[in-house]
């Protein structure tokens, strides 16, 4: 089996009007996502995603990495990864580059559990076949009352755990958190995002409330560069773990989150943070100090599998995170839907990541090769001036 050819499809879907939501980075408009196939000559398709600016991702997997991996044998998945890393690191390290790679990486591992006849996590070490997974939305809305009935959706669907965004304003966070104590006390644990909103203060007022709700955890009350504020709220949060690390690349930004002890759970996400091998480093990483996984998800059904496929492998590893803002990439993408039963999802069982793709929405959602992404705020993206309208400073 050799590696004949290396292909990155953009994705785009347009939210009609009446889907798009409010967040702090202004109003969601569209999502965007990239797929990596590694075509091999024995007619094998390796599939990995990616969740960074698509035109630099087709720059890095097609205008550089191609070149080194075609004639290769795409089950010397670790030899690859530190190919493709070296020949980036000048330019890499963090960010786009490293979320290329980890695309390719992601194929690759799906082709040698292909070739083995096994799916990834068995390769990895299986600790379990099935992980918990958690419902993600509960975005800003005009009457915290809808969130309860948000709430209620997800616990009707399968779920028993759920994530919620705050940091709009402190009359807001506090009625949202009333609302979620009245309705999932006793039913489904609740995670609450900050989405980097908060001030020391501001994070320190909201703490009574917090634990009060009982959440399970606070995931980045501060931007990730305010590390001395995660330092010093830390200690402060009692039982409630810290969580942070989708805004982190690599083992390298990884150990800082570790390393320093800023957190509880670290946030890895393959698709972002270098790939399943990467992934799995991170996990290591945090066991060893002692420290949980959860990793991150907000793109694709492919990364979701592959954070599955992870998750499953690590004994320190919690839950993977479902997106529920009726994101086709996440609900159309693959034949076979993925489904949440009492809280979990079953790990496929077909080799490698044990996925097919659905080629007619693939083909629908496609944006050509050579045509920019078209302007609008797609969550952690934006493209347009127009459409670059985030929320106003969070008050107190």
């Amino acid at each position: 089996m050799k590696i004949r050819d290396v292909r990155v499809t953009a994705l785009r879907f347009p939210y009609p009007e009446e889907q798009a939501f409010d967040f702090a980075g202004g109003r969601c408009t569209g999502r965007l996502t990239c797929l990596v196939r590694v075509y091999c000559d024995t007619g094998e398709v390796g599939v990995g995603s990616v969740y960074s600016h698509p035109d630099l991702v087709r720059t890095v997997v097609e205008g550089q990495l191609r070149d080194f991996l075609i004639g290769e044998d795409p089950c010397g998945v670790e030899n690859l990864w530190q190919r493709m890393y070296g020949v980036t690191r000048w330019y890499g390290r963090k960010g786009a580059a490293m979320s290329a790679l980890g695309g390719v990486d992601m194929a690759l591992w799906d082709l040698r559990g292909k070739r083995e006849g096994k799916p990834i996590y068995q390769l990895l070490g299986a600790q379990r076949d099935a992980v918990p997974a958690y419902a993600s939305g509960l975005l800003w809305k005009d009457d915290p009352k809808e969130l309860g009935e948000e709430a209620k959706r997800h616990l009707a669907n399968g779920f028993r755990a759920m994530k919620t965004r705050l940091g709009r304003n402190y009359e807001y966070d506090s009625e949202a958190l009333r609302v979620f104590r009245e309705v999932l006390s006793g039913k489904a644990r609740l995670h609450v995002d900050g989405n980097g909103r908060y001030s020391l203060e501001q994070a320190r007022r909201m703490l009574p409330e917090f634990q009060q709700t009982d959440i399970f955890w606070l995931e980045e009350p501060f931007m990730p560069e305010d590390v001395d504020n995660y330092l010093t709220l830390k200690p402060e949060l009692g039982d409630i773990p810290m969580a942070a690390g989708e805004n982190e690349f690599g083992v390298q930004g990884f150990r800082e989150l570790i390393d320093r002890g800023m957190v509880d759970i670290v946030q890895p996400d393959c698709c972002r943070v270098g790939g399943i091998s990467e992934s799995r480093r991170v996990g290591e990483m945090a066991a060893q100090a002692g420290l949980r996984v959860a990793p991150h998800t907000w793109s694709d059904a492919v990364a979701l599998v592959g954070n599955m496929h992870v998750v499953a492998s690590l004994p320190n590893a919690i839950c993977v995170e479902v997106d529920q803002t009726r994101n086709p990439f996440i609900d159309d993408l693959l034949t076979k839907k993925l489904v949440v039963s009492d809280g979990a999802i079953a790990l496929p069982q077909a080799p490698g990541l044990g996925i097919e793709l659905n080629e007619r929405v693939v083909e629908r959602y496609s944006i050509p090769a050579g045509e920019p992404v078209p302007e609008g705020n797609y969550s952690d993206m934006v493209f347009g001036r127009a459409d670059y309208a985030p929320a106003g400073p969070y008050e107190a």
